[in-house]
């Protein structure tokens, strides 16, 4: 079995993502960060899906960015907005697919292994820049020049599958894979106890999913 690095928040489209690496047979090495984030819960939720799909290991890594701030969910001065907005939301955490993906590059390279998952999506999504493609494809360029391995002849490969997708699509695959969607959190604003606001962004487009989909939500709400 060829070992990959899965990134898990403890969202929908991360457990999705690990759901797929492990139907296509990938030993999977889960990796989560508790980066300082206000809803810290959703670990709670990465922890039982690891664990679901027995993966081989799974790390979770401090790293607070919110020594930076420049976010709501880093920065509890910031308001996390409860109606949809333009141009790139506030929920924006400054650089933090680039800051994950390095570590999860890191810890691949350790176990010798070239595949690296994450949930990006570029359809129903709220627009953050390090979600594009444009943004893969300059990271796996990175991967192959920053590293021993890959300057050794080894290939990094950032696989995206859901980065196409709509979220009912999403919604649907994980279903196809035994996903209980009633362990993800996707809220931005989730309490102690992992119930979602059903108000922010991140909630909006995962209710709104689970209604194109024709399935029922089972989220857990406040």
């Amino acid at each position: 079995m060829r070992k990959a690095v899965i990134l898990l928040s403890g969202g929908l489209d991360s457990a999705t993502t690990l759901a797929i690496a492990k139907d296509a047979g990938y030993d999977c090495h889960a990796l989560s960060f508790r980066y300082g984030q206000r809803h810290a819960s959703e670990l709670v939720a990465a922890s039982q899906i690891a664990k679901q799909f027995g993966v081989s290991a799974h790390k979770t890594i401090p790293l607070d960015l919110g020594n930076i701030g420049g976010s709501a969910l880093t920065d509890l001065s910031i308001q996390v907005p409860q109606e949809p907005t333009e141009g790139i939301p506030v929920t924006y955490v400054p650089a933090r697919n680039t800051i994950f993906l390095s570590v999860a590059l890191g810890w691949a390279e350790v176990l010798k292994a070239t595949d690296i998952f994450i949930g990006v999506n570029a359809v129903d999504y709220s627009g953050y820049p390090d979600c594009r493609p444009e943004f893969i494809t300059a990271f796996s360029l990175l991967a192959n020049l920053a590293t021993k391995a890959g300057v050794e002849g080894a290939r990094y490969k950032i696989h995206t599958p859901l980065i196409d997708l709509s979220k009912a699509d999403i919604i649907r695959k994980g279903l196809n894979l035994n996903l209980d969607y009633s362990l993800t959190l996707s809220c931005y604003t989730a309490d102690d106890q992992g119930r979602a606001c059903g108000k922010c962004d991140s909630c909006r487009l995962r209710r709104e999913g689970f209604e194109a989909a024709e399935v029922a939500d089972p989220t857990h709400y406040q």
